[in-house]
């Protein structure tokens, strides 16, 4: 198998360049009960590694809780998570710090730490959990990689308050991928931007799964950016994934909430609608 280099980092064809010996797809199993006012249980569907998987639903359906469960930031009140084989609810802090190493998560707004300049922001996991292992050189090093990979080289002296909506997702994501991660979690990336920012970030999502072989799991209300970045598209609603396929198996869907859902984007012509 013919490995590929990025800035010192190998990469395998079928795996992350940091995730280990094994290229074996592994997967991730979701069905948890999420809080009494959720009657329903919510199911999560099997994730293969190495993809982008977006999931889709109208505001205050869960999708971001979903997403903080998925790596122990809210525990549910039943049911299971599972990653990798490892049960996530019942994790010690020790372990959930070393499962963070392994999943990364872009929140909405980007959370960076406007005390810090760009370079400790981008360094904060680093310092968090390879101090030990890894020289000031090194995690040095490593924030410049990430950020060159952002397109966002040499600013690490810069403050997060001198940066526009678009270069702060940037900064966020590329303190995730600084870690090498071998899952990136996005709460609504692209909420706020412009359309050029948007689709700027669309392609890095699309890019850090391509050149990379990371998984993306993206959340998302923008039905644009979810088809043009998603392998395989969900949908949240009344506490379930209703339907879960591939961009053309989503637009066949007849389950009227994703129809309403997709035809209000514009991206489609309502039913019987249009004109002739």
């Amino acid at each position: 198998m013919t490995a590929k280099v990025y800035s010192g980092f190998q990469a395998r064809e079928t795996c992350s360049p940091w995730c280990g010996a094994s290229s074996a797809p592994r997967f991730w199993t979701y069905t948890v009960n999420t809080a009494p006012s959720w009657v329903a249980t919510l199911y999560w569907w099997l994730t293969p590694m190495f993809v982008v998987i977006v999931t889709v639903g109208g505001s205050g359906v869960g999708k971001s809780v979903m997403l903080k469960m998925l790596i122990g930031l809210l525990k549910p009140d039943g049911g299971s998570v599972r990653f990798d084989g490892q049960e996530v609810t019942g994790m010690s802090e020790r372990q959930l710090s070393q499962l963070r190493q392994r999943i990364a998560m872009l929140f909405q707004a980007g959370a960076l730490f406007d005390s810090m300049t760009v370079g400790e922001n981008v360094a904060y996991g680093l310092e968090e959990h390879f101090r030990e292992t890894m020289s000031v050189n090194d995690r040095r090093d490593r924030v410049q990689w990430a950020l060159e990979l952002v397109g966002l080289p040499g600013i690490q002296d810069m403050d997060p308050a001198d940066l526009s909506g678009g270069m702060r997702k940037r900064v966020a994501l590329a303190r995730s991928i600084a870690v090498q991660p071998e899952v990136v979690l996005y709460d609504e990336p692209t909420t706020g931007l412009d359309p050029v920012a948007t689709k700027n970030v669309d392609e890095m999502i699309r890019r850090t799964a391509d050149d990379f072989g990371v998984t993306s799991v993206v959340i998302s209300h923008d039905m644009a950016s979810t088809f043009r970045i998603g392998d395989r598209i969900s949908m949240l609603h009344g506490g379930k994934i209703v339907v879960t396929g591939t961009a053309e198996e989503v637009l066949a869907s007849p389950h009227p909430a994703l129809r309403e859902f997709v035809e209000t984007s514009g991206l489609v012509a309502p039913a019987g609608g249009g004109q002739a």
